[in-house]
Parts: structure tokens; sequence; C-alpha cells
């Protein structure tokens, strides 16, 4: 006999309210990071803007670093989603792990800001806690999944099945998002001179890491 399944409690309308609220912030100091550079954060800004006195804040982040680390959170899990429903709707393999990537960088020149908190760490006091980083890990694992499948499939090698070649491609897509981002930021993707490079750069993987027989044909 199955024991049934305890259900979430929902938020009462005060838990709500405050959770609204943090959103809120959190929205407010990811627009003036947009505007004034990921340094440019401000508590007594976000609280000016939000319509409260600076101390009001603090019953929501204790110090400008936890809200880095809302943001750096925030920002890993929403990644974490969209990438990895990105490559549950593609073909195994090689094919998976690119548009993971393709997502990844995407996702990180839509949102600039939050991406440079994550991957450039521009704040040198901030360190992000384990649980922040968590989603990006999981990220981490569906990827060197997608690398085995593509070993598995013949689309790559034998040493495709490696942190390495992870490695490979998140400096390849740290180098498009990089230039881009500093050169043409408000460029669609796909034009300007650095974004067209990307689907030029995934094909460096079978160069690297040449497979030993033909592809195998997927069903």
């Amino acid at each position: 006999m199955s024991l049934p399944v305890e259900q979430p409690q929902p938020l009462d309308r005060r838990s709500r309210r405050r959770m609204e609220t943090i959103e809120e912030i959190l929205d407010i100091a990811e627009t003036l990071m947009t505007e004034e550079g990921v340094n440019g954060l401000s508590l007594s800004e976000v609280a000016r803007r939000l319509g409260v006195q600076p101390p009001s804040l603090y019953k929501y982040f204790p110090s400008l670093m936890a809200v880095y680390e809302a943001l750096f959170e925030r920002g890993q899990r929403v990644l974490c989603e969209h990438v990895l429903a990105v490559m549950a709707a593609t073909p195994p393999g090689l094919p998976a792990l690119v548009a993971g990537l393709e997502a990844s960088v995407r996702w990180g020149l839509e949102h600039q800001a939050v991406a440079q908190l994550m991957v450039q760490r521009p704040v040198p006091s901030f360190t992000p806690s384990e649980r922040a980083m968590a989603p990006a890990l999981e990220q981490w694992e569906a990827m060197r999944a997608a690398l085995a499948d593509a070993v598995r499939l013949g689309d790559l090698g034998p040493g495709a099945d490696s942190d390495e070649a992870l490695h490979v491609g998140i400096t390849l897509i740290a180098g498009v998002f990089a230039t881009a981002a500093s050169n043409e930021p408000h460029l669609p993707w796909g034009t300007g001179r650095f974004t067209p490079l990307f689907p030029k750069l995934m094909e460096l993987f079978p160069t690297l890491y040449p497979p030993a027989r033909k592809p195998r044909r997927r069903h």
C-alpha cells in the first residue's frame, strides 16, 4: 500500500506578500545592475525605487552581499531550467549539448548583468554559497550526460566523455558571451561579428574528439 503524497501547503497572505516583495527587490536590483554595472548596485537606491526607507530592506536582506547571493541563485535556477528544457527537446548526444550551450549563451546575452555576476565574478568580495551554485552543478551534469550520449551514439570519440571536453565548450561560449557583450551588447543573436561564429566554434568538437566510426542513426 503506497503512502499518500503530502501536498505543499499554500502560502498565507503575509508569506505570499513577502515573497512578492523579495522578487520586486531583486527585479529592481537587476535593473540597477543593468543601468549602473554590477558593482553599481546600492541598497539605498533599491530602497528609493521600492518606495521605502533603507532600513526596511533589512527585513528581507541583511546586507548587499545577501542581495547578490539571491540574484546569483535566482539566475542560476532560471538558467538551469531553461537549458535543461532546451536539451530535453533536442535529439540526444552532440545536438543536445550544442543546443544547451547555445541556450546558455543566448540567455546570458539577454540577461547580461546577472550573467556577469554568475560567470565573471565582478564583485571580488562576493562568493556564492553551495546552495546558490547547486543549479549550475545540475546543468553541468546534464551536459556531461549529453557528452556521454554523443560518444555512445558515435557523434564524438571516447575522449569527449570527459570534464575536459565540457571545459572546452564552456570556454568557447564564454568567449562568445564576453566579446558580444563587450562590443555588440544590443545586437540580436546571429548578427554582428561574434554570435554568428557560434556554429563554427561548435564544429571544433568533432575535430578535437573525432568519432571512431560513422555516427549511429537516431530513432
